[in-house]
């Protein structure tokens, strides 16, 4: 998404300031054009020749600097920004873009750019809460920019509090969002995500091999694209998506409930997680030991999630499945779309190279009443986006 799009990056006075040269490289790294401006005071933290040997481009700081064609060099980079980013963005410079102050390279510029914009805070907790702060940054919002929440944690003046610039890895993940075409904008998307734990004892459970990685990319993917999402997760080692309401559950229990009880208001949802299908039918209230012989186990059916959302869909609503099968996968997936009232169901077979849990690919084909559409191997997040186009042309 920001291959050949040019990014400027706006460093303002703080410790923080190191933090975007991981960023600048990140970007380049993606193909991305990278300019970055610094005001004065930033210059006192981290040398403009450090980003000039990350981006190949001079590190801007005089208000007067003019290009090799004698243009107004912040009024030409205006003209060619796709995206700006300040960050870090002291007080003073968010109060300065929130009353079009315009009096060194950095907000010249910001104020000519009619891009997207973006502000990522770095101050003292104390400073962040202000009121006067806190309304510039409401200011900003109104007329449009977006300002990245910071982080809390430990801070260079040695408190510990809000205030903290987010990692690079977030940062470059706003660009990205700001890039993305807003097609699903002012639609709801429920996502599932990830395993079941079926309780056995207090020390055992009866799950499945899903990370959540296909589920969190289509959440993911849907956000970016402008929707207000929310991911039903089970147990997973993944970093929540930003700007994604989070559920987290257990069981299958849990996940039924919390599918039911978002359900209703959804325009689209999307069931990747892998639910068990059956459960311990008493949970032991201490550990089961270990005895001689043979030990089984009496299961019992779970509820099945697909199946309620089919017979209780609102007019309009569009439900997608996820099939995972070893044989039969057409067949068996193409079944389930009729059985269970689909619109659309995602099928992959786990013995195909490239699919399946764990990977960080995929191997699916779309299925509808009106025919399949056969994918090749791509990553999780380019299914996710090809998913939503499908959903998109046949809602």
């Amino acid at each position: 998404m920001v291959a050949g799009k040019h990014i400027v990056l706006g460093v303002t006075g703080s410790i923080a300031a190191y933090k975007i040269a991981s960023l600048a490289s990140m970007l380049v790294k993606q193909k991305a054009d990278v300019t970055v401006i610094m005001t004065p005071n930033a210059t006192n933290f981290i040398n403009p020749i450090t980003f000039e040997s990350l981006t190949g481009h001079k590190c801007l700081v005089d208000t007067f600097d003019r290009n090799f064609e004698f243009q107004v060099e912040h009024v030409s980079l205006a003209k060619q920004t796709d995206v700006f980013l300040v960050a870090p963005a002291s007080a003073n410079v968010i109060a300065k873009a929130a009353h079009g102050i315009a009096d060194d390279m950095l907000t010249t510029t910001l104020l000519a750019c009619t891009c997207p914009k973006l502000f990522a805070p770095a101050m003292n907790t104390r400073m962040y809460l202000n009121p006067v702060v806190q309304d510039n940054m409401k200011t900003l919002s109104n007329y449009g920019m977006e300002v990245v929440r910071p982080a809390t944690g430990y801070l260079a003046c040695g408190d510990t509090g809000e205030g903290k610039m987010p990692e690079p890895e977030v940062l470059f993940e706003y660009i990205v969002k700001a890039l993305t075409p807003k097609d699903l904008a002012g639609k709801k998307v429920l996502v599932t995500a990830g395993p079941t734990q079926e309780k056995l004892d207090p020390v055992r459970y009866i799950s499945n091999h899903s990370t959540g990685k296909m589920g969190y990319a289509v959440a993911r993917q849907a956000m970016m694209r402008g929707a207000e999402v929310t991911l039903v997760s089970g147990k997973v080692n993944l970093r929540s998506p930003m700007g994604v309401r989070m559920v987290p559950v257990v069981s299958a229990a849990d996940m039924a409930q919390a599918v039911k009880e978002a359900a209703p208001e959804q325009d689209i949802i999307v069931k990747a997680a892998a639910v068990a299908d059956y459960r311990p039918r008493v949970i032991a209230a201490e550990k089961l030991k270990k005895k001689d012989g043979e030990m089984s186990i009496e299961l019992e059916r779970t509820e099945d999630i697909l199946a309620y959302l089919g017979a209780h869909r609102r007019e309009g609503q569009f439900l997608c499945g996820f099939s995972m099968e070893t044989e039969n996968m057409v067949e068996n997936s193409r079944a389930k779309l009729e059985k269970k009232k689909l619109d659309m169901i995602v099928a992959n077979n786990l013995k195909q190279e490239g699919a399946g849990f764990g990977t960080d690919t995929n191997v699916v084909t779309f299925l509808t009443k009106e025919g399949s559409v056969e994918l090749p191997m791509m990553s999780k997040e380019e299914v996710a986006d090809r998913l939503l186009d499908h959903i998109l042309n046949i809602m």
